[in-house]
């Protein structure tokens, strides 16, 4: 039977004539941080101090003594090394690598002694590749498109730059003689209640295995199956009866069987190999319709309004992300609601624990291949290399039953045809026909249809389908949202319907206690030296800012920073609200959203609802609303102008409930009211007009519009709120101890009090508030529970945390 030996102690770096301490998995960066030798990069501006390190060449060694292995062969296998490296033990070169994204395995049976990892700075290795293949345009000022490394490493518009090598995954020895499982893939598909999985087994045989006949049995949920290799590769179809489904989170349940695969000959098992699988279809539906191209997924024959968020690597220094983080990561993510995460082109593919959690939590997964805002070369060497990656992690990764979607790339077809990389690359040394497009809709998708035939696979995001139309266009397939955040107001969301919005999002600096964290000692400002290097978009804080000056009084007097980090994460929550609500209230016309984006790698002004230090951005909670399976909204003005409610109900059972609307003036007086009973279909939309009657005048500064339905509200104001007429807020505050040390804040409003805020994490950083913005009406009250303090603050201790609207 094959055993292994872990390679994951007693490595060094080499530093400067010292050998440091090395963790394996880990990387330079890292190790450098743990000696001491360098200041943390995501504390201060100290993110420059360390520029030198992604620019130096790097050694890992280990003294490896013979194992004394009776096996016929060894292999040292990488799972992961970053990036371009060669490796020798004892003296003997076993080979080089050039990709992190994908697994090596060497010959090396018979050596023992110093195993040395020596890796070439990414941008030596990345200008080397540069001088073969020439010039491609790139919307960032590094070579990140010459290196299969992950691209955000060089930086981002939300991430420091900081590429770095290391011995990134597990490294280990393989011992084994006769023959290995050298690939295993399992087509799983379901047809009624009957799940079928097709295994495509290919061994690897030393000299004396040769031709020897061999066995391989396979196992699932009851069903067996077994074959007799005399070569090297066969298949096994298992058939199993009565399977319960996998279905995503919201719709059913997450089953999952083992399913177990074992290589012997005569002398008995060789190798096994085990995953966990579930069973489900999944569709993606592309065919014209009268008003386009949609592109609607759908999962046992169920079609989705997907509510997604894109996902972007947890820590730029991703050794860091350990198991316990992803689930914790993921979790977050459920619990606003989210059903599907798209795993970012400029990323990595992630570690398996990620994929894990996605299955156990039904998060379905849209997965990039890694290419992300360049122009790629079609040429070698990198041709080869992406081809080698792609095939490992399709198989890699196809066992999980979250993921349901291949995608091409981020941004590439529509940079080629919007960023004047067409006529750059026309006019260039390298031509106009090397840049990418090769891999996009040709060897990727050949590969997804070679290997994993069960999934789908689209050429990219945004990506209309076909050149015969923009690959941006609204009508046809995805779509990238990203005109509104740049230059205009989030009300220019509802100006179009695409099919399918694949990104959007909008700006906001992160929680208070992060920010205090990650610049201490620095008296805050919006445009402090500290938070403008942790503002990486380009424009980020005037974008920030005009946000807010459309709607409310910019606070830039000293001393106003509070209310600015209020605002800004305030505008942040109206604007993904203003997109989702729209877009789902035109369900199945659009059949997702996925918002840019959920997490942060670091301490950032960013999209993200997640800050980099875990904590929930008001967008977070938001996102939990915006996302149920019930949602009530007011459309002021839809595609033909007119003013609606939708009843949005993605849940299985028809919605029937009391719809109340009020017409109300700014002192709580109600002006006109009417209520009546309404049913949305499961899975569908119910739209009403509104009654004329109960429309606020145009313009009106005085009035403004409440719906309610089962605890769920809408508000309409038909002006900015620096325009409306609100009174000075007033309202009781209470505290009050609760269960398992946790405190509960009781406010009642006297007033009119617009999305009221408790910032708990400025009470104490361990705090969170279970709710983010709410609106009271006079008399109303509301209870929001806080967990994770130390203490139990006062009253007047929490009012200092507590944010709303408020009179210009």
């Amino acid at each position: 039977m094959k055993d292994t030996t872990p390679l994951d102690q007693g490595w060094s770096l080499h530093h400067d004539g010292d050998r440091l301490p090395a963790a394996v998995p880990g990387c330079v960066h890292t190790d450098l941080l743990a000696a001491g030798l360098i200041p943390d990069p995501f504390l201060g501006t100290n993110e420059p101090e360390v520029a030198w390190i992604g620019r130096r060449d790097w050694t890992y060694t280990l003294d490896l003594p013979a194992h004394g292995s009776r096996h016929e062969r060894t292999d040292l296998v990488f799972d992961g090394l970053d990036t371009a490296a060669a490796i020798t033990l004892g003296g003997t070169l076993l080979g080089s690598t050039r990709n992190m994204h994908r697994r090596y395995r060497f010959d090396a049976t018979g050596l023992a002694g110093e195993l040395k990892v020596e890796f070439t700075s990414a941008y030596t290795e990345a200008e080397r590749v540069r001088a073969l293949v020439g010039d491609r345009p790139n919307v960032y000022p590094e070579p990140f498109q010459y290196i299969r490394k992950m691209a955000s490493s060089f930086g981002w518009d939300w991430g420091p730059t900081l590429p770095g090598a290391g011995i990134w995954k597990p490294a280990r020895l393989e011992h084994w003689s006769t023959a290995r499982l050298a690939e295993v893939r399992p087509l799983v598909t379901v047809d009624g209640g009957t799940g079928r999985v097709e295994l495509h087994v290919t061994v690897e045989r030393t000299a004396s295995g040769a031709g020897r006949p061999l066995t391989v049995r396979a196992a699932v949920a009851g069903a067996e199956a077994e074959a007799v290799l005399d070569g090297d590769t066969g298949v096994l179809t298992l058939e199993a009866a009565d399977v319960a489904l996998w279905w995503p989170r919201g719709y059913g349940e997450q089953p999952r069987y083992d399913l177990v695969l074992t290589l012997a000959d005569t002398t008995g098992p060789l190798d096994t190999w085990q995953r966990r699988i579930g069973f489900r279809t999944v569709e993606l539906r592309t065919a014209p319709d009268a008003t386009g191209t949609p592109f609607t997924l759908a999962v046992n024959g169920e079609a989705l309004f997907v509510r997604g968020a894109n996902w972007i690597p947890d820590d730029t220094l991703i050794t860091r992300v350990t198991p316990a983080r992803y689930r914790h990561r993921l979790q977050q993510a459920a619990d606003a609601n989210i059903d599907l995460i798209r795993v970012w082109g400029g990323g990595i593919y992630e570690q398996e624990a990620f994929y894990e959690a996605c299955d156990e939590l039904g998060l379905l997964v849209w997965q990039d291949f890694l290419f992300a805002c360049s122009a790629y070369p079609e040429e070698q060497p990198l041709r080869g290399e992406v081809e080698a990656e792609a095939r490992d992690n399709v198989v890699r990764l196809m066992p999980h039953p979250s993921l349901v979607l291949w995608n091409g790339n981020n941004e590439n077809l529509w940079g080629f045809r919007d960023w004047g990389w067409e006529e750059e690359l026309k006019g260039g040394s390298a031509g106009g026909d090397s840049w990418g497009e090769g891999y996009y809709l040709g060897l990727l998708p050949r590969i997804v249809a070679e290997l994993d035939p069960t999934r789908p696979y689209s050429a990219g995001s945004p990506w209309s389908g076909s050149w015969d139309h923009h690959p941006n266009d609204t009508d046809h397939g995805t779509h990238h949202s990203w005109e509104v955040w740049n230059r205009q107001d989030f009300a220019e969301y509802r100006a179009s319907v695409p099919r399918f919005v694949s990104e959007f999002g909008w700006q906001a600096p992160p929680a208070y206690a992060t920010l205090r964290r990650a610049l201490p000692n620095e008296e805050l400002a919006a445009d402090s030296p500290g938070m403008l290097h942790h503002q990486k978009a380009e424009d980020g804080n005037g974008k920030l800012n005009r946000g807010v000056e459309r709607h409310f009084e910019l606070p830039t007097g000293a001393g106003d920073f509070d209310r600015w980090h209020y605002l800004t994460q305030l505008i942040q929550a109206r604007a993904i609200a203003t997109g989702i609500e729209h877009w789902r209230s035109h369900w199945p016309h659009c059949a997702g959203t996925v918002v840019w984006q959920i997490n942060d790698c670091w301490p950032v002004s960013s999209w993200a609802a997640i800050d980099g230090d875990g904590r929930l951005k008001p967008l977070h909670h938001e996102l939990r609303r915006l996302y149920a399976d019930r949602l009530l909204t007011l459309q002021p003005a839809d595609r033909d102008g007119a003013p609606r409610i939708a009843l949005v109900n993605q849940s299985a059972e028809p919605w029937t409930t009391t719809l109340r609307l009020r017409r109300l003036d700014a002192d709580g007086n109600v002006l006109a009211e009417t209520a009546a009973e309404l049913t949305a279909d499961a899975r569908a939309v119910h739209r009403l007009p509104v009654p004329a009657e109960l429309l606020p005048a145009d313009g009106s500064g005085k009035e403004y519009l409440v719906a309610d339905a089962d605890g769920l509200r809408a508000v309409h104001f038909p002006v900015p709120d620096k325009a409306f007429g609100y009174p000075q807020p007033e309202y009781e505050l209470a505290v009050e101890e609760a269960a398992d040390g946790a405190f509960d804040v009781v406010v009642t409003a006297r007033t009119l009090v617009r999305d009221l805020l408790l910032q708990a994490d400025r009470i104490d950083p361990a705090a969170a508030a279970d709710r983010g913005l709410t609106t009271l009406l006079p008399g109303e009250r509301t209870t929001i529970r806080v967990h994770g303090a130390t203490a139990v603050p006062t009253a007047g201790q929490v009012r200092e945390a507590v944010f709303c609207v408020e009179p210009s």
